[in-house]
């Protein structure tokens, strides 16, 4: 059996671009497009920790209209601009995948929009 992707787009979260969908759902897995740490109406947050939020929360924003949940991410993998941060970063990130799913940290050096944080996921299907 033969399956198709259905990709998932989200108003809620920050515009999307017509060369991609926010999230792809195959099968009982969703694969979220990296959000970045921009707000729904394309502001960047002035804080690297106000970006690390609006990020995950752009990020749960996206699973719960794919029908998932951050409790059902299995994979995250994040992007920063200064690894340096990364110490603040795993301050947030606990409060929101308390069950610690596998996880990639990469510094690159740069984002669009000057974002500093851009995170994706794979996540269950609830």
């Amino acid at each position: 059996m033969a399956m198709t992707p259905q990709p998932i787009g989200v108003k809620a979260a920050p515009p999307q671009n017509d060369t991609y969908s926010q999230a792809v759902r195959m099968g009982d897995l969703i694969y979220l497009s990296g959000q970045l740490g921009v707000r729904p109406d394309g502001s960047v947050p002035e804080t690297f920790g106000e970006q690390v939020r609006q990020a995950l929360d752009n990020v749960a924003v996206v699973l719960e209209a794919a029908g998932s949940s951050l409790s059902l991410v299995a994979k995250v993998n994040i992007y920063i601009t200064d690894f340096s941060l990364l110490r603040e970063m795993n301050e947030i990130y606990p409060k929101y995948f308390p069950h610690k799913p596998a996880k990639t940290t990469v510094e690159i050096s740069r984002l669009d929009k000057g974002a500093q944080i851009e995170v994706e996921v794979v996540a269950a299907a609830g």
